[in-house]
């Protein structure tokens, strides 16, 4: 009988062979694109905001790697020296990763006070808490995000003067179909609205996604499954609300707000997805039901970054060893197809005004 030895590994789960280092450039390479088009949208400030968070999120790190790793030496210096000595190229690409996508998520007009206190907050309650890089339960980006939302929602709804709430934060603020005397499709595409600093351009978030899905440095099932989820739910609630609009009011919520950057770069970090290939499809499902959730029936005109921390909480329980498995059984066909049946039916119940 041949001997069959288990290994336990820590995310994030690589199924292929390629290093996190590599992983980690390919997604600053597809997001160079969008920060040529937010510094030349948005000019100079759009840059120090940048510079602002890749440094927080950097020392951070830095500052917890160096606490936390032993070295020889002497003296205090020469374990100083041997310490920074191990950090290496592989330890910056991911605080560099957190630190653009986190800043990607803010307004234009967001006060640097809120850009720092949401960038520490994300690196060091979403990601050194637990321990580091493959460790962190919460996607460390949308976690400062929804901090600062929460903590500082005042420097987003404009009482303090630093963000124009007639403008609103994206063109999601402005009525449906309204908006679209002031922004057209090709606007939606082109990144010609309002929104936060790296989710207006569509075109270059897509080109940036399809970058990493064919490097095979990000898996594309929660992105996919995500934008077809909420896609076909939108649809079923445009049928209900302006059926005289029905595509328009699709692609509107589709290229509107960081849905199809939350997609692309967010709900695929490997350190917060199921390990499963299943896994990823049920996570893309629920995060995309929650976006339109959200859209539809909160409060809230976007909840990109609320859905995908959710997403984030129940991981675990997808993975949970009792269910989890890597193979496409004929349970997950039933309980997927009929959650969506019955999704739809709910959905469709609710807008038809029988509940």
């Amino acid at each position: 009988m041949t001997n069959i030895t288990f290994t336990k590994n820590t995310s994030p789960y690589i199924r292929k062979e390629t290093s996190t280092k590599r992983m980690m450039f390919d997604v600053l390479i597809a997001l160079i694109p969008i920060t040529i088009f937010t510094v030349y949208k948005f000019g100079l400030s759009s840059l120090i905001k940048i510079l602002i968070s890749l440094i927080v999120f950097v020392l951070v790190e830095l500052i917890y790697f160096l606490a936390t790793t032993k070295a020889t030496g002497f003296n205090f210096k020469e374990r100083f020296i041997n310490k920074f000595s191990k950090y290496t190229i592989n330890h910056i690409s991911a605080p560099l990763v957190s630190g653009l996508i986190y800043v990607f998520l803010l307004p234009d007009q967001i006060s640097l006070y809120v850009v720092v206190m949401g960038a520490l907050f994300g690196s060091l309650v979403g990601k050194m808490i637990f321990g580091g890089l493959g460790s962190n339960l919460f996607n460390p980006a949308a976690l400062g995000r929804v901090f600062v939302g929460v903590a500082f929602a005042g420097f987003f709804t404009g009482s303090y003067g630093f963000v124009d709430a007639g403008a609103g934060a994206t063109a999601l603020g402005t009525e449906f179909p309204g908006v679209l005397n002031s922004y057209s499709i090709l606007d939606l595409l082109i990144g010609n609205i309002p929104g936060s600093l790296g989710e207006i351009n569509a075109i270059l978030i897509l080109i940036g996604a399809a970058y990493l899905f064919i490097r095979r440095s990000a898996d594309f099932r929660p992105a996919l499954v995500g934008l077809l989820t909420f896609t076909l739910f939108i649809t079923v609630a445009g049928f209900f609300l302006h059926p005289d609009y029905l595509i328009e009011f699709v692609l509107y919520h589709v290229l509107s707000g960081g849905l199809l950057f939350g997609l692309s770069f967010m709900i695929t970090d490997p350190a917060t997805s199921p390990v499963t290939r299943p896994g990823r499809v049920w996570l893309g499902f629920i995060v995309g039901f929650i976006i339109f959730s959200i859209r539809i029936f909160g409060n809230l005109p976007e909840g990109v970054a609320f859905a995908i921390l959710f997403g984030n909480l129940i991981t675990p329980l997808i993975d949970y060893p009792k269910w989890s498995t890597n193979l496409y059984k004929k349970r997950f066909f039933i309980s997927f197809g009929t959650t969506v049946v019955l999704l739809i039916g709910v959905v469709a119940l609710v807008l038809g005004g029988i509940f």
